[in-house]
């Protein structure tokens, strides 16, 4: 049987290559991220990708890539994937939804204290030899009525931890989300914006949350109020956010996500929020602790590794997620199928004809893919030709 071969992109951290290493495989590492045409020839011979943020792996990718098994987004998002056409391949997709939460939290309430005590600008005017001492414009966060758009698990934690800080909580999810502590449910983002303060975005990379918060939503803001991104560049309208910070409608800014990103540390980065008094930019580190990226390398890389070694789709997101315990000596055939009446039973006709004994066997189905795991202890080559030959077969493989 091949080794299998691992490509890592983007500096994930040297813990997930350890541990696929520890697992037998090969595994190549390059620092930066790749564009389409560089990353269709590193894939050739590749069974497992691994990339952060910065890489698309597009439809031409997907349909170039003959060996590939599975990816590893080593973050939160995933819509730098085209999942779909990965689901057409049966290759399934991991990321990390929970591991950089709680950097992601620290970083929003940081940057909410920044922008209410006007940190940068008395930091800037030091720099500059200027002692400015006065308390005009400085505001203490306790008592102040925090929005949160999007309440999933970043959403969600931020909700506790502000609250523990002293501010009123507000959140507003198109999704039915329980609230945590004392947190109050807004029933429309419009209620939400005029009621709150400070407003942060936590929302998903969704095609339909492109161009999401603009002009009219800055318009609704309470005058003075804050603002904060770091979710994804594409939802807001920064140009929207420059018209309304320089005319004093929006007193603050901190901002983590861009439209269009550098692809590698060190490169130019241009935005329309620079020079812009009591903005606050990041490069994209919500996420980026040594403990989140040590988190995210263990979690997205046992997930490949399980992945390779038995099968288990648990958690991925885009195909159907299936966990099958096994026995030892068992072989297990994996089988990534069209989701058509019948393909399950013609799965198992083949196999009783072969005289083959099922010790267990678990189905899934996700939109047009199926995915059925098999455990048998004889399985003849003719056996596992026939289901590779079905014409629902999409990907057959057997450990």
């Amino acid at each position: 049987m091949a080794r299998v071969k691992a490509l890592l992109l983007e500096n994930i951290h040297p813990l997930a290559e350890a541990l696929l290493r520890d697992s037998g495989m090969e595994v190549v590492t390059h620092a930066g991220a790749m564009d389409e045409d560089e990353l269709i020839e590193a894939l050739k011979g590749v069974d497992l990708l691994g990339i952060r943020s910065k890489t698309e792996v597009t439809a031409k990718v997907i349909e170039s890539a003959d060996s590939l098994q599975a990816i590893g987004a080593f973050c939160i998002g995933t819509n730098q994937i085209d999942k779909h056409a990965a689901a057409r391949r049966g290759i399934v997709a991991f990321n990390a939804p929970f591991s950089n939460t709680r950097s992601v939290v620290e970083l929003a309430i940081a940057e909410i204290i920044v922008m209410a005590r006007r940190l940068t600008e008395k930091d800037t005017a030091l720099h500059a030899g200027v002692w400015d001492k006065n308390a005009k414009g400085s505001h203490e966060i306790r008592g102040r009525r925090l929005g949160i758009v999007g309440y999933g698990n970043i959403g969600s934690q931020l909700s506790v931890v502000a609250e523990m800080l002293g501010l009123q909580v507000y959140f507003y999810d198109t999704d039915d989300k329980l609230a945590l502590g004392n947190a109050k449910r807004c029933d429309s983002l419009d209620e939400l914006l005029e009621i709150a303060e400070v407003v942060t975005l936590h929302v998903d990379g969704r095609d339909g949350n492109a161009g999401f918060f603009g002009a009219e939503q800055f318009a609704k803001m309470r005058p003075r109020s804050l603002f904060l991104n770091l979710s994804r560049g594409f939802v807001v309208d920064y140009d929207a956010l420059r018209e309304q910070l320089q005319a004093g409608h929006i007193a603050g800014a901190s901002v983590d996500v861009f439209p269009v990103e550098p692809k590698a540390r060190g490169d130019r980065f241009e935005s329309p929020l620079q020079g812009i008094p009591n903005v606050v930019l990041t490069p994209h580190i919500g996420g980026s602790t040594e403990e989140a990226q040590e988190d995210i390398g263990r979690f997205v890389a046992t997930k490949l590794r399980d992945f390779v070694e038995r099968g288990t789709t648990t958690l991925n997101v885009n195909l159907p997620a299936l966990t099958l315990e096994g026995h030892p000596g068992d072989r297990r055939i994996l089988h990534f199928h069209q989701n058509t009446p019948g393909v399950l039973a013609t799965v198992n006709g083949i196999l009783a004809g072969a005289g083959v004994n099922i010790e267990g066997q678990l189905l899934g189905t996700l939109g047009h893919t199926g995915y059925v795991v098999t455990d048998v202890r004889d399985l003849p080559e003719a056996a596992v030709a026939e289901l590779r030959a079905l014409p629902e077969t999409i990907r057959l493989r057997v450990i």
